[in-house]
């Protein structure tokens, strides 16, 4: 009998501590499974849906990531904008949002930001961040997501694309043609 009710109570706790990934998006990064990340609802702004990334070991040597990719046949020629909301709790290493910009497999990676250098860290309140980058006209997919490195828990909420048509300054399986679900309540 003690060994039932051990095996409900570790059911029970599971089932409270664990997300459900939100539709359209996948887990990712070099270390996913010491990551839950998943649905939080009623964590986001204005308690809606909010996204979520928060370690499940104290020590992690790695990063995990809640993402999506997409085509980027819309963006061609184009800087685009990614705006997201993000809030933190005892992030030790770092936390951001990341877009990448792909050509094709032998070209690889066309643009990059993660926020490395402007990572959220610690304890922080809901605040809006942003990365700007160049879509090539060779450019064929579009990845992006947030990411968490190390230990700590970062919730994310209303990301938004805004296409910027004048392209001056130019500095997986799972793609879809438009980035979709990104105020998680799907």
């Amino acid at each position: 009998m003690k060994s039932i009710y051990c095996a409900l109570l570790l059911v029970a706790i599971i089932t409270i501590y664990s997300f459900d990934v939100p539709k359209s998006w996948h887990k990712a990064g070099s270390d996913p499974d010491k990551y839950e990340m998943g649905l939080d609802p009623k964590a986001g702004l204005n308690g809606s849906n909010a996204a979520t990334i928060q370690s499940n070991e104290s020590r992690i040597r790695g990063f995990g990531t809640l993402m999506q990719s997409m085509t980027a046949d819309k963006y061609r020629g184009k800087k685009i904008k990614m705006t997201g909301y993000m809030r933190s709790e005892k992030v030790k290493h770092w936390a951001g949002f990341w877009v990448r910009v792909d050509g094709s497999k032998s070209e690889g990676s066309l643009a990059f930001d993660n926020m490395y250098d402007r990572p959220v860290k610690g304890n922080t309140e809901w605040a809006k961040y942003e990365i700007v980058l160049n879509v090539p006209e060779r450019a064929t997919n579009i990845s992006f997501g947030a990411l968490l490195d190390g230990t700590g828990k970062i919730w994310f909420d209303n990301i938004q694309f805004e296409a910027i048509a004048d392209p001056s300054g130019f500095k997986n399986n799972k793609r879809q043609p438009d980035p979709a679900n990104l105020n998680f309540e799907e």
